[in-house]
């Protein structure tokens, strides 16, 4: 059996699955369809394939995210390729496929976007499987998922004749009503489902064939890339001089060697909130959710909460309920968020990028209440997390310990506080806050000052290479 190496691909940002899903924490990183997340279920699915560890492909700002989910899962440690900028999949597969080369190996990459649900793992495994011949010959493979319905959500793909891996006739963008449901009777179409396969010297010699430019840039921004750890940090500058493509577009639909394989493995990309509302469990009137839901006299609408929400009279809506916002919409209409996350950014508002939770390396803090010059945030620290020795130039701060013990650094000194206990962070001290000991951290944070932005940080030292 040929090596394979699972490469996935976390730079998404889930903007149609707003308020939820947001750039901060996108929908790869949200337990959506499960308890897990979706990029632990998408390791989870492929790791039988497998003896190599993954490759994972992610944006600089999601690093230890990634890393800490596929922790929890017990997963094999990941070379994580950072992109500092979003270049789309061929730019972030070229660079997998140097990574998976680095050592001198030419594996097989089963590349998966992981913010995908496949509800049919021996299914998945079985195609898999089905597809490796072909690509070990040196075909670019992409797996084609039987249409079930006239979506016009999805791009397709025409298969030529005959059974099993079959050529690529040709790709064909989302198509209207009527289209699709052409396509649906044709039984040729199949949807693109953004999984690939093949040997990772075989993409790179078809990119170096049709874009010359993209691999260019993305060998060079390797090549000056900085290693910290598990950690590949490709060089911003040249990373960024790479022109922005699909996959599909700068190379399988111009390769002589792509090929599709149709499959039914229970796939759904949840690309939108009645996505996810297809793939949840639904009661005898078609409603489904997540949290405290009521539904009276409702049909076919999905709430997802976390207080609770009553459903009275209404059909096919979407309600979703999150510490800062609230999403209705008609279920037919949730393609319409994105226009939501526009609107947000134009407007320069954090909501298009952050929960009121925050999450950091360390932990994560939450604003609880804000005010005309005050702040105040619960702060939660991990075991062995350290924030940055930092100061601010317009905020003082009061630290009031929960339950954990904190390490306070205040300018040359150094203690511990517990359960109970507090100090005083006066402007402009250096100061640092960490977790000694074994169990969670938690305290209240009360700012005061002039101006509270996240920007008032200046760091001297910080362990995540954030200074």
């Amino acid at each position: 059996m040929a090596m394979l190496q699972v490469v996935l691909l976390s730079g998404g940002s889930g903007t149609r699955l707003w308020p939820l899903s947001r750039e901060a924490y996108p929908k790869q990183f949200l337990p959506l369809a499960g308890d897990a997340t979706m990029v632990q279920d998408t390791w989870s699915r492929a790791a039988a394939l497998t003896t190599l560890t993954p490759i994972v492909v992610a944006n600089e700002e999601h690093r230890f995210l990634v890393a800490e989910q596929l922790r929890q899962i017990g997963a094999p440690v990941p070379d994580i390729v950072l992109e500092p900028v979003g270049r789309n999949t061929a730019p972030a597969i070229a660079a997998a496929a140097l990574q998976a080369r680095a050592g001198g190996d030419d594996p097989v990459l089963l590349v998966l976007p992981s913010d995908h649900v496949v509800r049919d793992v021996p299914a998945f495994h079985a195609a898999v499987l089905e597809a490796l011949p072909a690509a070990e010959a040196g075909a670019l493979v992409t797996f084609g998922i039987r249409a079930s319905a006239p979506e016009t959500g999805f791009g397709y793909i025409q298969a030529g004749p005959g059974e099993g891996v079959r050529p690529v006739l040709r790709f064909v963008e989302k198509p209207d009503a009527e289209t699709a449901r052409g396509y649906l009777a044709s039984g040729d179409h199949v949807w693109n489902s953004g999984m690939f396969l093949f040997r990772a010297s075989r993409y790179l010699d078809e990119l170096a064939r049709f874009r010359p430019d993209i691999l260019d840039a993305v060998q060079r921004s390797f090549d000056a890339a900085s290693r910290d750890g598990d950690f590949v940090r490709l060089d911003r500058e040249a990373f960024a001089a790479s022109p922005s493509d699909s996959i599909d577009y700068a190379v399988m639909e111009k390769t002589a060697d792509a090929r599709v394989l149709p499959v039914d493995i229970g796939w759904n990309d949840v690309g939108s909130w009645s996505a996810l509302w297809d793939v949840s469990e639904q009661d005898e009137h078609g409603n489904a959710g997540h949290g405290d839901v009521i539904a009276v006299d409702s049909r076919n609408s999905y709430a997802y909460s976390r207080r609770l929400v009553a459903l009275v009279g209404v059909d096919d809506l979407v309600v979703v309920e999150t510490d800062d916002a609230v999403l209705v919409a008609r279920k037919d209409r949730v393609q319409q968020v994105k226009d939501v996350v526009a609107r947000l950014k134009a407007d320069q508002r954090s909501h298009a990028v952050l929960h009121r939770e925050v999450h950091r390396p360390w932990g994560s803090y939450d604003s609880i209440d804000v005010g005309d010059g005050f702040q105040v945030k619960r702060i939660k620290v991990k075991p062995g997390g350290r924030l940055s020795l930092q100061s601010h130039a317009h905020r003082a701060e009061h630290w009031i310990v929960v339950r954990g013990t904190a390490r306070v650094t205040r300018d040359n000194d150094v203690f511990d506080l517990h359960a109970n206990q507090s100090t005083y962070i006066p402007l402009g001290a250096r100061h640092r806050l960490e977790n000694p000991a074994g169990e969670m951290l938690e305290l209240i944070e009360v700012q005061s000052g002039s101006y509270l932005g996240e920007d008032d940080i200046v760091r001297y030292e910080d362990v995540y290479g954030r200074s």
